[in-house]
């Protein structure tokens, strides 16, 4: 299965309550092999009726924050842990989040991201399977087995709540030192492999170096 695959066999989920007050599955979108990608809670009003995460309000302040640090949508990948609206942007409940839960797994193990942003406390308590509060996590890069986490506010949360905003701003600063850091670390191994001794640098084959394709 694919990406596009598993997208096309979610179209009319009725796996849980939520299929009967959606107005669309919202999937997901952005670039299918993106080195970040950012996951949320699950879809608001706006994201319902346009069938794309993050357009409203949250999803304007997400932009903005992204920009602050050198991003922009297409360089992402951007996904929910529910895939269709709670009626009147209630919390997910565990049923919903457990049903949901692995299409996300699926989505990471497509697009193969090495860094994935959690935005809010159910995106990151699902992905690190822990119950512990975004605010004592926040900010922090957390090894996983095949990516590391980065939890973060949720954008809706810092509208709501203004002295979020400027922790939410800080944390995207330590973000980009962060994208700062793996980006060396994969230049040093690319410059590594290339001047291994064991290599034929005759071959152009033979070099291989790694990229994210982010930068």
């Amino acid at each position: 299965m694919t990406l596009d695959e598993l997208q096309a066999s979610l179209l009319d989920c009725q796996r849980c309550r939520l299929a009967s007050g959606r107005t669309q599955v919202v999937f997901g979108v952005g670039n299918p092999h993106a080195s970040i990608m950012f996951v949320g809670e699950a879809p608001g009003f706006y994201e319902d009726k346009q069938g794309e995460p993050f357009v409203g309000a949250a999803g304007k302040l997400l932009n903005e924050l992204l920009g602050s640090i050198g991003l922009a949508r297409p360089d992402i990948y951007i996904a929910n842990v529910v895939k269709c609206r709670p009626p009147n942007n209630r919390d997910p409940q565990p049923e919903e989040v457990n049903t949901c839960k692995p299409f996300l797994l699926d989505q990471i193990q497509f697009i193969k991201p090495q860094l994935v942003c959690t935005l809010g406390n159910f995106a990151t308590q699902t992905l690190l399977s822990t119950k512990v509060g975004i605010s004592k996590v926040r900010g922090r890069a957390i090894p996983q087995s095949d990516f590391v986490v980065f939890p973060l506010f949720h954008p809706a949360a810092a509208l709501h709540q203004g002295n979020l905003k400027s922790l939410l701003v800080e944390d995207f600063q330590k973000l980009k030192d962060v994208l700062k850091n793996m980006k060396q670390k994969l230049t040093d191994s690319s410059l590594s492999e290339s001047s291994s001794p064991t290599q034929d640098q005759s071959d152009p084959e033979a070099i291989q170096p790694i990229q994210m394709n982010l930068f």
